[in-house]
């Protein structure tokens, strides 16, 4: 539930600014007749992403064991792939977020009322769809089907919730913080995601050592599955408690490069070597008195 808690509270936070940042423009231009589009491009992203996670679940058990397991192990790759876009993406690009929106929002009026329902849909789907594919994994991994969707549900309630708060501006959140632990979060959490597809994957026989037949350490003694300090082990770090060689070596291949580039500081060389060539533009003078005279 703490995994997917995180999920739903990054992806939502994320639509509800970018949400807030449209709906913001519109109002302070003068274009409040525009909202019922807005309003309709996120309802419709918000039923496409329900129908994506039902067209997941219904499918999937339709499918033979070997299917089912393939299926899930190729989407959570996948879902480990979108999120790790994700988390780089905001990095990037929350600080010029609010200025790309709104060049894409004069745009879209420009062109009428369906781009901008195309303009919101595309920005609310892109995290609905993403986190309707990480809830499907989370349920396949655990078994549960109950408290996965439970803690996306909460977190995205929460999400909602400050996102409302801050576009009303009676929360002062520092954004930049927010995202950088979130995301910090969500990368142990895709290590996890990505090691459990890796396992769907033995168990339909496409990896050497199939299933749980070469574990690394049976560590399931000290932290029993049913027990809240081995849920809670489970839910920190996303790993089992028994993980075959394959899976602990997948979540160790993932989590140390990913996490070393989420947290390594951006923004490039700085552009000090520059400075000591203009100093030396003064001493090009003082060999030349002398030649003078």
């Amino acid at each position: 539930m703490l995994a997917n808690y995180l999920i739903g509270l990054r992806e939502g936070l994320e639509a509800a600014l970018v949400v807030g940042i449209l709906v913001a423009y519109l109002v302070r231009t003068g274009h409040t007749d525009k909202l019922r589009m807005l309003w309709i491009g996120v309802a419709s992203a918000i039923g496409l992403s329900l129908a994506a996670g039902a067209l997941l679940t219904f499918s999937s058990r339709s499918m033979s064991f070997k299917a089912q397991e393939t299926f899930g192990g190729v989407m959570s790759v996948l879902a480990v792939g979108f999120v790790t876009w994700m988390i780089f993406w905001m990095k990037r690009t929350a600080r010029n977020l609010k200025g790309e929106l709104h060049g894409k929002l004069d745009a879209a009026l420009a062109m009428g009322g369906f781009a901008l329902a195309v303009t919101a849909f595309i920005a609310v789907a892109r995290e609905g769809l993403e986190t309707a594919l990480f809830v499907w994994t989370a349920v396949e991994a655990t078994g549960d089907s109950a408290n996965p969707v439970v803690g996306a549900a909460l977190g995205l309630t929460t999400a909602v919730v400050l996102g409302y708060l801050l576009y009303r501006r009676a929360v002062n959140l520092n954004l930049a913080t927010f995202f950088h632990y979130t995301g910090a979060g969500l990368v142990v959490v895709a290590a996890g995601v990505l090691a459990y597809g890796f396992h769907d994957l033995q168990e339909a026989g496409y990896l050497v050592g199939g299933g749980l037949s070469n574990i690394v350490v049976d560590g399931t003694g000290v932290l029993p599955p049913s027990s809240w300090y081995g849920t809670l082990f489970k839910g920190l770090f996303s790993i089992s408690a028994a993980p075959s060689r394959l899976e602990f070596g997948m979540w160790l291949a993932y989590l140390i490069p990913t996490m070393y580039l989420f947290l390594r500081p951006s923004g490039g060389r700085k552009p000090a070597a520059a400075r000591p060539k203009q100093q030396h533009a003064p001493q090009s003078t003082t060999p030349a008195q002398p030649i003078a005279g």
